[in-house]
C-alpha cells in the first residue's frame, strides 16, 4: 500500500508547491491527477476526501490533509530531518510563517484572475448560462471568484487590481531578498516561504509578467537558482505550465503582452 497518495492537477500553482515539496524531501508517493474541467474534483470520491472540492489533497496512511499550505507545514512535520525547510528557531519559524500569510493573502489569489482569463475563460464561455451557474454552485472556495469572472472575464478594474497585487508580491519579496542577504528569501537557506511563492513566480514568467521583477535582479537569480534544483524538474514536468498546456497562448514565444482585460 502505497503511504501517500497526492491528489492534485499539473497547472495547479497550489499543488505543485506540494509536489515540489515531496520531491525535495525524496518522498516516493502515487501522484492522481485530476482533470479540473472535467470536474474530477467534484466527484462523490474525491470530496470525501477534501469537501472544499479544490486541490490538492494529501493522503497520508489513508488519512487526509488538506489546503497547500497546511499539507507543506505537515510534510516539515512528519519529514523534519530531511532536507529541512523551516528554521530551526520558533522566532525564525514565525517570521517564515508570516511571510507565507503574505504570500497567501496577497500575490497567490491574484494570479488567479490573469490565469483564468488567459486559459481557462475559453472553456467557461462554451457553457450555457445553466451549466456556468451550477460550476460557481459546486465550488465552495471558488464560487464567488467564479460568479465575478463570468463567461465574458474578469473586467478591467479587476485586472488592474490583480496586477497592483502581483506587483505588491514583487515589491515585498524583492525587500525580503535584500534583507536577508539572499540567495532565498530568509538567507542562505531555502524555506517553505520561497517554495510558497515560487509557483507564483513561474506563472508570471510563463504569461509574460516577468517585467514586474525587470528593476529586481535578484528576483531573477532567484528563480534560476530554483529552476536548477532538481526538485524543480521533477515537480514541473511537461505539461504543468499553462503554455504547454494550452498551446493558443504561446505568449513568451511570441513576445507579447498578455491579453488579459
Amino acid at each position: 500500500m502505497t503511504e501517500f497518495v497526492l491528489y492534485n492537477a499539473p497547472q495547479s500553482t497550489c499543488s505543485q508547491r506540494v509536489r515540489y515539496v515531496l520531491h525535495a524531501k525524496g518522498q516516493a508517493f502515487e501522484e492522481r491527477r485530476l482533470d479540473l474541467f472535467r470536474g474530477d474534483q467534484l466527484s462523490p470520491d474525491y470530496l470525501a476526501i477534501n469537501p472544499n472540492g479544490v486541490v490538492p489533497a494529501l493522503v497520508h496512511d489513508g488519512m487526509a490533509v488538506t489546503d497547500s499550505a497546511v499539507i507543506i507545514e505537515y510534510l516539515e512535520d512528519i519529514l523534519p530531518d530531511v532536507a529541512p525547510l523551516r528554521p530551526a528557531t520558533p522566532l525564525r519559524a514565525a517570521e517564515m510563517r508570516a511571510k507565507m500569510r503574505f504570500i497567501d493573502e496577497v500575490p497567490t489569489p491574484a494570479i488567479r484572475v490573469p490565469s483564468y482569463n488567459l486559459a481557462f475563460l475559453p472553456h467557461f464561455q462554451s457553457m450555457s448560462d445553466a451549466e456556468f451557474q451550477a460550476l460557481c454552485d459546486s465550488k465552495p472556495l471558488r464560487r464567488e471568484f467564479l460568479m465575478k469572472m463570468g463567461k465574458t472575464g474578469f473586467p478591467e478594474a479587476e485586472m488592474d487590481e490583480a496586477l497592483g497585487r502581483l506587483q505588491r508580491g514583487i515589491d515585498r519579496m524583492a525587500r525580503w531578498l535584500e534583507d536577508s542577504g539572499g540567495p532565498w528569501v530568509m538567507g542562505r537557506e531555502m524555506t517553505l516561504a520561497d517554495i510558497a511563492i515560487m509557483p507564483v513566480i513561474v506563472r508570471m514568467a510563463d504569461i509574460n509578467l516577468s517585467a514586474m521583477w525587470r528593476a529586481y535582479p535578484a528576483i531573477a537569480a532567484w528563480l534560476a537558482a530554483f529552476q536548477a534544483t532538481a526538485a524543480y524538474a521533477e515537480a514541473f514536468y511537461h505539461g504543468s505550465l499553462l503554455t504547454e498546456k494550452y498551446p493558443h497562448l504561446n505568449i513568451a514565444q511570441k513576445g507579447t503582452e498578455p491579453a488579459v482585460a
